[in-house]
Formats: C-alpha cells, structure tokens, sequence
C-alpha cells in the first residue's frame, strides 16, 4: 500500500495595492481569488504587503486583521527598486513606483512570485508570492 505525505503549508504572502477608501471586504474578495489561484488559503498567509503610502488605508488594516497576519508596508522607492515582471507607468506615476502588489510581495517574501498581479474592479491588485524552501519569514519592515 502506498502512503502520501501530507504536504507541509507553504508560507505566502500577498501583495496588495488599493485605492484610498477600498473595504476590507473588496481587499479580501480579491485575496481570496489570487490565494485559491496559488492553491493556497488564508491559513498560508504570512501577512499582507503595500506601499508606505497605504500602510495605514483602514480597509487594508481591517483585512490583515481579519486574517490575523501583519500588514507590512515599504516604502515606494524600495519597491520601485524590486524587478517584477508587470511594472506599470500610470501606478508609477500616482504612487512613485511601477509596482505595489508584486513589488510588496517579492519584497515580503524575498521569494518568488506565484500569482502576479490581478486587479478587481479597478480599486484593489493582489499579487501573491511564496517564500523559498529553508526560508523563514521575517518582517523587514511593519507599519505601527
């Protein structure tokens, strides 16, 4: 009889790039699509990750509490310097780097992306990334 082991979790974290105002449950409705396209669940989430600038968006806050994970925010000009593959010059232009969610991720993570950026209703993007093999997570930077 042949056994299979259960998989461990993997660890993700999901980047997310909002509009001023967006509700935590139009953050978590996309959340929820980009974790069940990484074959991932709420439960495999490390944190959610934004640019400084909405680090503090209460609708951000909100989802990363109702996750129970961390929001962790960076500044745009760290993540303007993180290569991704769906840089954008419009996002560039209004929040001084051409990535939130897949920068915020990679950064995060400091793993590979999984799930690139994905955009609901024009207000929120999510991009979801997972830590490499051996990797633990470790915030580099929180907002307070």
């Amino acid at each position: 009889m042949l056994t299979h082991a259960t998989p461990p979790a993997h660890i993700v974290v999901v980047g997310v790039g909002a509009r001023a105002g967006v509700s935590a449950d139009e953050v978590l409705g996309l959340v929820g699509a980009v974790l069940d396209e990484a074959g991932a669940g709420p439960g495999d989430v490390a944190a959610l990750a934004t640019v400084e600038a909405r680090g503090r968006e209460p609708g951000l806050m909100a989802a990363a509490s109702r996750l129970g994970v961390p929001l962790l925010s960076y500044a745009a000009e760290l993540l303007a310097d993180v290569p991704v593959p769906h840089p954008s010059a419009r996002v560039g232009a209004v929040a001084g780097t051409p990535s939130v969610a897949e920068a915020a991720a990679l950064a995060a993570s400091r793993g590979e992306l999984v799930v690139p950026k994905r955009v609901s209703r024009g207000r929120v993007t999510c991009a979801v990334a997972a830590l490499g093999p051996g990797r633990p997570f470790v915030p580099l930077v929180t907002s307070r």
